[in-house]
């Protein structure tokens, strides 16, 4: 995508508002967006990131109450540790806060709370493909599990046009 503003270098920094519900998108090259005063962090330390969705994240009463009051049989870490920081103690951890870590960590995967791997960049052509194949095939079983015929049938033809 090209910037929006110069029409010659590709757009690095998206931007989106959402004002009054009117929400505008803005795409713009790194030269561009230094010149109109935007700047932009390249990557967000992961305890910094963990720490700001925490901050928003609506705190539910009753698990507020029980989760803080929680400590790690193994490394004595606490909830209240874990908000302050982004980083737990010990992978015991995920099963003594998972009540408290779950609704955060399918805010940051878009829902997902199943490690499903990640397809590097330079992979060659046919092992992305045949990874998308493999994702497109899931996605078919689970469409006729749910008896979700319309979407299966679409999956199926996307399925035969890969293949």
């Amino acid at each position: 995508m090209l910037c929006q503003v110069c029409k010659k270098d590709e757009a690095t920094i998206h931007l989106t508002e959402i004002t009054d519900g009117i929400r505008v998108e803005m795409h713009l090259c790194q030269t561009c967006a230094s010149e109109e005063g935007i700047a932009a962090k390249n990557q967000i330390p992961l305890n910094e990131l963990l720490s700001n969705l925490l901050a928003v994240q609506p705190a539910d009463e009753d698990l507020a109450d029980n989760s803080t009051k929680l400590t790690c049989d193994n490394c004595g870490f606490t909830l209240d540790e874990f908000r302050r920081d982004g980083l737990l103690g010990c992978p015991n951890d995920y099963e003594v806060f998972e009540k408290a870590l779950l609704p955060l960590i399918e805010k940051t995967h878009n829902g997902k709370t199943k490690h499903c791997g990640k397809v590097l960049s330079k992979a060659p052509a046919d092992t992305k493909k045949q990874i998308a194949l493999a994702a497109l095939q899931q996605k078919l079983d689970d469409a006729v599990k749910s008896e979700d015929y319309e979407l299966a049938a679409k999956l199926r033809d996307k399925i035969k046009r890969l293949g």
